[in-house]
């Protein structure tokens, strides 16, 4: 079990980090009382799928930090690995940031300005960041930065193939593009099954159109530049933030060499560790 505790000062992007978790597979609570962690421990212990949990656990909490404490020490006399992240950023950072959303602070009342809940909450939290594996301060750190940074703590590497979503589309050009495209690729230049009577009525799933379209030389040599060009840009679409990529293959109908390529494709990937992904055939009935 892979437990995560993100904490820190109101403003200081612990609902961003919490997102970032929740793309890279981490079962994710925000603002779930400290109280309740051995009983979410204990019925995780009995559940399948749930071996990566990502919590916020801040200020907002009743009791806060002697519930915190105590559900800490149950974790480990249990023996349950887990890593508390603290954020924190300057106070005109925070100040800035809660008058762009114009929400209140959690210790803001009409005889406490935001500055002194500030103050205080920093206080009430001085001994969880004492304890914090990790400390970071977001004052200059952008959005797409402190996703990566949370990734790079938590995942101990930059990238990991099953991290993506990764939809690959095959369709006709003749219906229109698939509008959620990230990559559109063009297949017109390769053999074509359809001047063929016995291929014409097939679709790219059988075999017989997959070993016509791939027995050409043209069709060989695009696949590996492909090949190699996705190695490149899935890597820096991660890095870039995004937990999906959306790529299609298109050919006049939509049925013969789209298909087969989107397929290749797929299998590619597979063998790369892009876990995560799915075929859809969009124009295979119509083309």
């Amino acid at each position: 079990m892979q437990l995560v505790i993100v904490t820190g000062l109101s403003g200081a992007g612990k609902s961003l980090a919490l997102r970032s978790l929740e793309d890279s597979g981490y079962f994710c609570i925000d603002n779930l009382p400290p109280v309740l962690i051995p009983k979410l421990v204990e019925l995780s212990l009995l559940s399948r799928g749930l071996e990566r949990i990502a919590l916020v656990i801040d200020i907002r909490g009743r009791d806060f930090l002697d519930d915190i404490r105590s559900s800490l020490s149950f974790l480990k006399e249990r023996g349950i690995a887990f890593r508390v992240i603290f954020l924190e950023a300057s106070d005109e950072v925070i100040i800035r940031r809660f008058e762009e959303t114009r929400r209140p602070h959690p210790l803001q009342t009409d005889f406490i300005t935001l500055r002194e809940a500030i103050d205080k909450e920093k206080e009430l939290l001085k001994p969880l960041r004492e304890i914090a594996d990790v400390v970071i301060d977001t004052s200059n750190t952008p959005p797409l930065a402190l996703r990566n940074t949370i990734k790079g703590i938590v995942l101990k590497e930059k990238f990991a193939p099953s991290i993506l979503l990764i939809s690959i589309y095959s369709f006709g050009f003749k219906y229109g593009l698939p509008l959620e495209s990230d990559l559109v690729f063009d297949l017109r230049f390769l053999p074509n099954p359809y001047y063929s009577e016995e291929l014409r009525g097939l679709s790219g799933l059988d075999k017989k159109v997959r070993n016509f379209v791939l027995s050409s030389e043209v069709s060989q040599a695009f696949l590996k530049k492909l090949f190699d060009l996705l190695a490149f840009v899935l890597p820096k679409y991660a890095e870039e933030g995004k937990s999906y990529v959306n790529i299609a293959f298109g050919c006049t109908g939509g049925r013969h060499r789209s298909v087969v390529i989107a397929e290749e494709v797929a299998s590619y990937l597979l063998e790369e560790g892009y876990s995560n992904l799915k075929v859809i055939h969009r124009d295979i009935e119509k083309g």
